[in-house]
């Protein structure tokens, strides 16, 4: 198997930098702003309903995250995702805090029927809930104990009929055929806020990019984002917290080089 998709698609993102229009939460909207100019892409982080056809006309994708739902972000949402399907423009939803309480999961649930979503990327407690089964959602944190988590994956991506990511220790990728599966991870990552809705911004720009290979696209951004977490905690000492850590994952995000993503990323299909 061949795994030169990695590079390939992250010099895409590179030299066509494409514009990511974000509808995501207030939490973390900074965060996804800049991990997605580190990597290349021109992000755009519009909700107003009053613009969000207008601005998704102008967009190479689309992403919804649901970490703070309201009724206006979720009409902003639908609206947006409505004129995205209309122009075959990719929709990626991060469910975030699915299964921890009904109105988290009905929000999902109702994007999911309404909209022809591309990518679903979300962890493993989230895609758990999606499918209807058990699984603890702890806010909007994974406290499910994992096992093998490939054919969960599988699973949602022919249920949803889209590509799958579903991160955790070993993230999964799935489009409902084939399944990959990224060891690249570090436990600084779980210290710091809004690293899987990073993941989930960094996923629309690699698409955006490259929409004809959801699967791979998402695969890369799965795989950017572990290794950056790897990379950003070799750099600080033991005296130093998550705050440099976080500034050094934004750095990492810049400096990886289709190179090193090639020759770092810890990919295998299963």
């Amino acid at each position: 198997m061949s795994y030169d998709f990695l590079s390939h698609i992250l010099s895409l993102v590179r030299s066509r930098q494409p514009l990511v229009h974000q509808i995501t939460n207030y939490v973390t909207v900074t965060d996804c702003a800049n991990a997605s100019l580190a990597i290349g892409a021109s992000p755009v982080m519009a909700h107003a309903p009053q613009e969000v056809e207008d601005m998704v006309a102008l967009a190479q994708a689309l992403l919804l995250n649901i970490g703070t739902p309201d009724e206006d972000s979720i009409k902003a949402m639908l609206m947006a995702g409505m004129a995205a399907n209309a122009k075959n423009i990719p929709v990626i939803l991060d469910p975030v805090g699915a299964g921890a309480t009904p109105y988290r999961t009905k929000s999902s649930e109702r994007l999911l029927s309404e909209l022809r979503i591309s990518i679903i990327r979300g962890n493993q407690s989230e895609i758990r809930a999606l499918l209807g089964l058990s699984g603890e959602t702890r806010g909007v944190d994974s406290v499910t104990a994992e096992a093998d988590f490939s054919a969960m994956a599988l699973e949602a991506a022919r249920k949803f009929n889209c590509v799958v990511a579903a991160t955790g220790k070993i993230d999964y990728v799935s489009d409902g055929k084939k399944c990959l599966a990224i060891y690249n991870q570090h436990p600084l990552l779980q210290k710091v806020t809004g690293t899987g809705c990073m993941c989930s911004a960094l996923v629309a720009c690699c698409v955006a990019a490259q929409p004809t290979e959801p699967l791979e696209a998402a695969a890369t951004a799965v795989a950017i984002s572990g290794l950056a977490g790897e990379i950003a905690a070799a750099k600080i000492t033991p005296s130093l917290g998550s705050g440099s850590f976080h500034v050094e994952l934004i750095n990492a995000f810049a400096e990886i080089s289709p190179e090193t993503l090639q020759k770092n990323a810890r990919i295998k299909y299963v």
